[in-house]
């Protein structure tokens, strides 16, 4: 039977109209309904409606790291990533061995494939950053771990049937030996090649758009910045419209600033993402991110012991928020986590309201939190039985 859900605000493609609503059937959107909601549909009296919440960089959240995941903590990130309108995600792995990276990806996408209908949000595939990095730009990555992206270590990747399936995202550094080339090889089976962790110059990153490269990881962080001669990757990558800019929005990792500069500059190319570790909605403590130690003190930023920041705590819907706090419009900050996460990975039939794309909706408030939330149609988080039941989890940590 179909379902309508109207609402006196919705975003429709980057642009907030209304009233408006969506027809579903199937667990799709078969109808975008504009004007007075039809009789017998769900009226959301107040607020905001929305495609869900697209991540294309998780390491894990609630305690869990996908690096060392299993069923129960898939299906525990999976419940708790809808409290903060995340509908679709993508895991993420860190520097390891090839072979090691191959293992943890198939045993996060042995994990994602037990998970139920209706379990929450969904894992869209496996993201490797690493370890084709640059050791100048390590982060919290381990360099001695990095290696360059050679024949043998591609066969790895792209000559395990599965992996290659499901492989949809290579952040690397296209300036090590044989980079461009393994730019063009991913890129022409059908992965979204990113540059991060990068020493690349401004030219040898229009090099790799060239080559096929399309996304930047969290731009700023772990790349040659931005200079007024040499623009490095974040120069290149703010006035290059072939490159979406991943951007870590905790106002920690990149300065409001900044933050609202690279929207000035770039605005409908911004994916914003959290790049969140274990430690997203759990107390201060120790957690792990591929193996080593992340601590979380009470300001909310995740460090190494050394006193590097290490991933983030940050929850999307808070990305959208502190985006809309810097001056960027409401319209905008939500497009950078719906539709152009969802373009860049290659799925246009999320991130968006219009007929024939996934039912994935959130309801907001009108203080751009989550209240109500739909997977295929189907209602997998809604803040009235959190409060009937206390279990805040992310919801808290997005506050």
């Amino acid at each position: 039977m179909d379902t309508v859900v109207a609402a006196p605000r919705a975003l429709l493609g980057r642009t907030i109209t209304g009233p408006a609503g969506v027809r579903i059937s199937g667990g799709r959107i078969v109808e975008v309904v504009q004007g007075p909601p039809p009789e017998g549909a769900e009226v959301l009296t107040d607020g905001l409606l929305t495609p869900g919440l697209v991540d294309v960089q998780v390491n894990g959240a609630v305690g869990v790291d996908f690096a060392e995941v299993d069923p129960e903590g898939m299906a525990a990130v999976a419940r708790a990533l809808p409290q903060t309108g995340v509908t679709r995600f993508l895991p993420t792995l860190i520097t390891a061995p090839v072979p090691v990276a191959v293992r943890q990806a198939h045993a996060v996408l042995a994990a994602a494939a037990t998970l139920l209908p209706g379990a929450g949000a969904k894992p869209l595939g496996v993201h490797l950053e690493g370890p084709f990095l640059s050791p100048k730009r390590a982060g919290v990555h381990d360099p001695s771990l990095m290696v360059a992206p050679g024949p043998a270590e591609l066969d790895l990747l792209l000559g395990d049937e599965v992996l290659r399936r499901a492989l949809r995202m290579v952040t690397m550094a296209p300036e090590r030996p044989g980079g461009m080339e393994a730019v063009r090889r991913l890129a022409a089976a059908g992965v979204l090649v990113a540059v991060g962790h990068s020493d690349a110059t401004g030219e040898q990153t229009r090099e790799a758009a060239e080559a096929g490269a399309r996304m930047v990881t969290h731009l700023f962080n772990a790349q040659r910045p931005l200079g007024h001669r040499e623009p490095g990757v974040p120069g290149v990558a703010l006035v290059d419209d072939r490159f979406t800019l991943g951007l870590i929005a905790d106002l920690a990792h990149v300065g409001p600033d900044v933050c609202r500069l690279v929207f000035n500059a770039a605005g409908g190319r911004v994916a914003l993402v959290t790049d969140a570790v274990a430690a997203a909605g759990m107390p201060p403590g120790r957690y792990q991110l591929g193996g080593a130690d992340v601590l979380l003190t009470e300001d909310g930023v995740p460090r190494s012991p050394e006193g590097t920041i290490a991933g983030s705590a940050l929850t999307l819907d808070r990305a959208v928020r502190n985006i809309v706090s810097v001056g960027v419009g409401v319209a905008d900050a939500l497009a950078s986590a719906t539709i152009i996460p969802a373009d860049v990975i290659g799925e246009p039939t999320l991130g968006r309201l219009e007929v024939g794309a996934v039912a994935d909706l959130v309801w907001w408030d009108d203080e751009l939190r989550p209240r109500k939330v739909w997977v295929d149609g189907e209602v997998v988080f809604d803040s009235t039985e959190v409060l009937k039941t206390g279990d805040v989890g992310l919801a808290a940590a997005g506050q």
